[in-house]
């Protein structure tokens, strides 16, 4: 054991202030408890920005963070064949990362978390067996020198990404979670829009030479765009892929913001919690739904009950509160992740599945059922008779008995 060289301790140090650290910070420090929210800043992750309106409505996000309104998408096959899926009574949200994670950092600070740019550096106990939390503190983002510092934790939430140094030192086994990796680039909205473009709509392109077992976007953010793709091929050229993206959508002449890449989880780590005081939340836990990439809501949602299960402990000291995080997480998800993922696996593993799963999204069915569950992040029940519809549409594709 080691000795902290403060006497401070926080009821929660939350490692990470993404959306899911963010938000668990703000709801803890919402309950009283004391918060320490330990984030680098200055850094954005690659990501499309788009929030559905679940969100929107669960986490009270203002108007003003939503630089465009997108009320469809474009599905773009390998052979430029284009569905167009209006996004019926609604809209789906965009955001800008870098000021919508600063913005949810600055809630949950007036929410009483105390901020602090630093970078984490390890974990150890104290001589009564709290958790001590030693990470290089600076004063500004992009500060090269920090200053050793260490507080005292009665609870940990390691949000701190998808290769998380908190899982490593405290979770068994999370050292083995698989990774993609996405990359993107911000470019301005030209003023000479090209041809076919609609500020309001996300063109979603299923290209074998653009991801070997993703897909490529161009997600409008008004006065930007964000296009990017991701693949798990390591030796896979993200960066000449969105090259390509940039000129078959007409802007390959569009000035270049910043270029942004990191790894992405996928799928949700076996445990998320060491039993005792530290729980893992976002994409440390692993929770980036496959097939879609989204993480945004899954983020926030895992640090909401996150915040939940580590109140549960310090009110009642039962560290075995914490398991209640991932399993009321997979039981409201983990059907979803789980079909996502056969479908990432089956039709993203060739241009010509990829041709076929662009012709089966052409279906109203298909349309208003992937739509409504993802509006509202819940699998569409009530309308039995879709399904069996598309159940014998899909085995019609699987079977080639439909042309594609």
């Amino acid at each position: 054991m080691e000795a902290t060289s403060s006497s401070v301790t926080f009821d929660v140090v939350v490692i990470g202030g993404g959306p899911a650290g963010a938000t668990a910070a703000h709801d803890l420090a919402r309950l009283g408890r004391s918060v320490l929210l330990l984030d680098r800043a200055g850094r954005t992750k690659p990501c499309g920005g788009a929030i559905p309106p679940r969100l929107i409505r669960d986490f009270a996000i203002p108007d003003e963070l939503l630089v465009a309104r997108a009320t469809s998408a474009r599905m773009v096959s390998p052979t430029d064949k284009r569905v167009d899926i209006p996004i019926e009574n609604g809209f789906v949200g965009m955001v800008d990362r870098d000021h919508f994670d600063e913005w949810l950092r600055e809630r949950a600070a007036g929410g009483g978390a105390q901020r602090q740019i630093g970078s984490f550096d390890r974990l150890t106990r104290d001589d009564d067996g709290v958790s001590v939390v030693h990470y290089q503190a600076r004063e500004r983002a992009g500060d090269a020198a920090g200053v050793a510092r260490s507080v005292r934790a009665r609870c940990v939430i390691g949000a701190d990404g998808a290769r998380s140094a908190v899982a490593r030192q405290a979770i068994v086994g999370a050292e083995r979670n698989p990774c993609v990796f996405a990359y993107h680039e911000i470019v301005r909205t030209p003023e000479a829009r090209p041809a076919g473009y609609d500020g309001s709509r996300c063109d979603v392109y299923y290209r074998g030479s653009l991801s070997p077992d993703f897909y490529g976007w161009v997600f409008p953010h008004g006065d930007t765009l964000s296009i990017g793709t991701g693949s798990a091929d390591k030796g896979f050229s993200l960066r000449a892929a969105v090259g390509r993206l940039r000129s078959d959508s007409g802007l390959q002449g569009a000035q270049t913001l910043r270029r942004e890449g990191a790894p992405i989880p996928m799928k949700p780590l076996r445990r998320w919690d060491n039993g005792r005081d530290v729980l893992l939340a976002g994409d440390a836990a692993g929770v980036v739904a496959p097939a879609s990439g989204e993480g945004i809501y899954y983020a926030m949602a895992s640090g909401r009950l996150a915040a939940e299960a580590v109140e549960s402990v310090l009110q009642t000291g039962d560290g075995r509160c914490l398991q209640q995080a991932r399993r009321r997480f997979m039981k409201a998800h983990g059907t979803v992740f789980r079909v996502l993922g056969v479908m990432q696996w089956f039709w993203y593993s060739s241009d010509r599945r990829r041709e076929r799963f662009v012709t089966i999204c052409e279906d109203r069915d298909v349309q208003q059922l992937t739509f409504e569950s993802y509006m509202n992040k819940e699998l569409v029940r009530k309308k039995p008779m879709a399904h069996v519809r598309i159940f014998f549409k899909d085995m019609g594709h699987l079977l080639g008995l439909v042309r594609a």
